[in-house]
């Protein structure tokens, strides 16, 4: 499958997430979950705007020089009103910013909540590996704002959520993942 928007937006994370590394692991460039964002909507059947606002999801809250309007641009309407649905507002705390997410999803487009749900997967699925491999597994929790119980609460609710809003494999495929990390935390 080849499709010139997605090799686009590629490109684009690549530059834009360049010299981020996923948390707590230097080793693992960023980049590497919202490919893995891309790999699971493709997967899930989603359209090229969809995918491509999985690549891009966190180029406007966590890159220089990336706005919803630039987005807009580049990739066009579709594209932008997703990413735009899916940006926290980092000026507010941890806790604000999740229980605004959590509350979002009840009224995020089918679109938004596909990629809010491949994003949610991805990141359950990397804490299960990183759990796994952990000699020390408080360690890994106290890398995270909200903690052991505070990640496990925000992940509980924002699973319901998303899995109330989309049926089939997408909600399987977090409540698995969710069961995965309850057993191991």
């Amino acid at each position: 499958m080849f499709c010139a928007g997605i090799e686009r937006a590629i490109k684009a994370a690549l530059a834009a997430h360049e010299g981020q590394t996923r948390k707590g692991d230097e080793e693992t460039p960023y980049v590497t979950h919202p490919l893995h964002v891309a790999l699971i909507l493709a997967r899930w059947g989603q359209a090229s705007e969809v995918i491509q606002a999985g690549v891009l999801h966190d180029v406007v809250e966590d890159c220089d020089g990336w706005s919803v309007d630039r987005v807009r641009a580049e990739f066009g309407d579709d594209v932008a009103a997703i990413v735009d649905q899916l940006t926290e507002d980092k000026t507010r705390s941890w806790e604000e910013r999740k229980r605004t997410g959590i509350e979002h999803v009840a009224h995020m487009t089918p679109a938004a909540a596909h990629v809010k749900a491949a994003d949610k997967l991805h990141n359950l699925r990397s804490l299960v590996a990183t759990l796994r491999d952990a000699p020390e597994r408080e360690a890994v929790f106290a890398r995270f704002n909200g903690g052991r119980d505070g990640t496990l609460r925000v992940a509980r609710e924002l699973v319901e959520a998303l899995a109330t809003r989309l049926a089939g494999e997408p909600a399987a495929a977090l409540r698995a993942a969710l069961a995965e990390l309850e057993r191991l935390a």
